[in-house]
Formats: structure tokens, C-alpha cells, sequence
């Protein structure tokens, strides 16, 4: 199984820090978006099935982050931001499609 490379590991684990760090109002991420991005920044190994949802949650958010961060929008001060970084961040979709690819030819 796939591990995600430091890239997204970083990525994961500054929107932890970011989240930890803003008030509860403020705070980004379900417990599947909390519980995917310890996975990464842990270096844990990565499902098929996990990069499947990966993929669907990385396209479906990938409009909502790419218009925050058009505005200027840091994860700070942006849940959509934030909430991305969780799940790897914006060069995860490409990484995640070519762990899927690997793994369906096998």
C-alpha cells in the first residue's frame, strides 16, 4: 500500500497545527478529514478504497479551495483552505489518481 509522500505529509500536519492553534469556532475538519490527515502526516499506509474517497472529497473541495485561495485566504483564515490541507493539499489529487492507476492494473 501507498504511503503519502512528505509533500502532503507536511501539508496534513501544518493544517493540524494551524486547526490546534484557532479557536473552536474557527476550527476546520470532520473526524474523517481529521482522521485522514493524521494518516498522511503519519506516514501510514494508504488503502485502495481510502484513495478512492481521497479522490471524491480532493475534486469535490478542489473549487471551494482554489476560490479562497483567488481572494488571498490562508488556512488561517479559510475552512475550505484549511480543510484541503487536511486531506493533503493541492498536489494531492494528482498523487492520489496515480496511486489508484498502480493499483487497479495490479
Amino acid at each position: 500500500m501507498p504511503v503519502a509522500p512528505d509533500y502532503m505529509k507536511k501539508a496534513a500536519r501544518k493544517a493540524l497545527d494551524i486547526r490546534e492553534d484557532l479557536v473552536k469556532s474557527r476550527q476546520y475538519g470532520t473526524l474523517v478529514g481529521l482522521a485522514r490527515a493524521n494518516q498522511i502526516a503519519n506516514g501510514d499506509n494508504i488503502s485502495l478504497d481510502t484513495l478512492v474517497r481521497m479522490r471524491s472529497y480532493l475534486l469535490r473541495a478542489k473549487e471551494a479551495y482554489s476560490r479562497a485561495k483567488s481572494k488571498g485566504l490562508t488556512a488561517e483564515n479559510s475552512k475550505a483552505i484549511g480543510a484541503y490541507l487536511l486531506w493533503g493539499g493541492p498536489r494531492a489529487l494528482p498523487w492520489v489518481q496515480t496511486q489508484i492507476n498502480k493499483l487497479q492494473r495490479r
